[in-house]
């Protein structure tokens, strides 16, 4: 949905005007939930006491990783950001078994293969495209100057 908003016909946001209108159905959408389901155990189990400082640095951060997603998706595609996401699961995934010394089942390995199988396809189709666009362009630029060519024979021969 992101990526419409960013690069539909006739409409022209970019990401920060997008984060104005999005920002704010986001919060309503949390929000609710959070009162009903959250709030009432929060209240009840742990001595809530609100930090202005750390609210204040998450927010910034939400903010800035929100920013980056609609930059990401603006200038690329959704299905990019979906893999980049892939990616990152990996580094988490990597990082937690080898630092964190975590378990990795032959489950867990068969999946994390089945992932890069598929950011390979997608790394290797968008490559060809790629590739394809490119030879197409070439194609196109080397029959505008045989066209060129040819016109400008006719007209020399028409001169003589």
């Amino acid at each position: 949905m992101i990526q419409i908003l960013l690069t539909s016909k006739g409409i022209t946001l970019n990401p920060i005007t997008s984060l104005y209108y999005v920002a704010p159905c986001c919060l309503v959408f949390l929000l609710v939930p959070w009162i009903f389901v959250e709030y009432p155990v929060l209240k009840d189990t742990s001595s809530f006491d609100f930090d202005f400082v750390i609210f204040g640095t998450n927010s910034f951060c939400a903010f800035a990783l929100n920013l980056a997603v609609f930059l990401l998706v603006g200038k690329t595609s959704a299905l990019t950001m979906n893999v980049a996401g892939v990616v990152k699961d990996w580094l988490l995934i990597a990082f937690s078994w080898s630092v964190i010394k975590d378990t990795v089942t032959p489950i867990n390995l068969f999946g994390y293969g089945v992932a890069f199988l598929g950011v390979a396809y997608y790394n290797h189709a968008k490559l060809q495209a790629l590739k394809a666009k490119e030879a197409e362009k070439k194609v196109g630029q080397a029959d505008e100057e045989g066209e060129r060519l040819i016109e400008e024979r006719q007209g020399e021969g028409s001169v003589k």
